[in-house]
């Protein structure tokens, strides 16, 4: 039986590697702001949606994994940061997730077993400067991470992937010249920052069975940069 997978912010950075990954073995749903570029050759059900704002889409039948994948990079000192910062950051990286799976949580009891994947940052164990919006509101995902791991066990697993820097459109302004990169690299202890599919790939084994006696854990991707000096 071939199973189906939601993955929201789909079209871009990991969320599209994560869609390029699950699509070799099951049915993809990609729920999106901004569609997929023309000619990405990928076999996906595409949705143009907002899922911090907007009425998110029916899919029909069981669904067997949901990653929410949008996140935010707003790195400013502290006494820069507004309040409106904070909750705009919650908005993109809790509250759309909440939304999502709220949505999705029936066509997720309904499949035989099921798995959700979040995302959180290194910056979240690790204290870094000018970090302070993005790491509360990843913070509050790892509670949520957490927190519904314990409630959904057993039917539906739910666990968390932290990278460290990674080269996606997102993170453009921290790698947009040679100097950045080395730099970017030089700080891990694997003296290279991330790839889209270094975090694609750990979503898709925890979106897998190959991980169905694993849940509630946050799985860091971040080149040692969390726990090695």
């Amino acid at each position: 039986m071939i199973k189906k997978y939601v993955i929201v912010g789909g079209s871009k950075g990991i969320g599209l590697e994560l869609v390029r990954a699950i699509g070799k073995s099951g049915d993809v749903v990609s729920i999106s702001r901004t569609g997929m570029d023309e000619g990405h050759g990928i076999d996906v059900t595409e949705f143009l949606c907002d899922a911090t704002t907007d009425e998110l889409p029916e899919i029909e039948g069981p669904i067997n994994g949901l990653a929410y994948c949008p996140g935010s990079i707003n790195l400013r000192p502290f006494n820069r940061l507004s309040v409106d910062d904070f909750e705009s950051d919650l908005r993109v990286n809790l509250f759309g997730a909440v939304r999502s799976i709220q949505k999705y949580l029936p066509a997720l009891k309904a499949a035989e077993r099921a798995s959700i994947v979040l995302f959180s940052t290194v910056a979240v164990q690790t204290g870094m400067g000018f970090h302070a919006s993005i790491a509360a509101a990843k913070g509050a995902v790892e509670g949520l991470t957490r927190s519904l791991a314990a409630e959904f066990a057993p039917a539906i697993r739910v666990n968390c992937v932290a990278p460290s820097l990674t080269d996606t459109p997102l993170a453009e302004r921290l790698l947009n010249s040679p100097e950045k990169r080395e730099a970017a690299a030089q700080r891990h202890p694997l003296k290279a920052f991330g790839t889209p599919q270094d975090a694609a790939s750990v979503a898709a084994f925890l979106l897998s069975d190959e991980t169905k006696w694993i849940t509630g854990q946050v799985i860091h991707v971040d080149g040692g940069i969390g726990n090695l000096r």
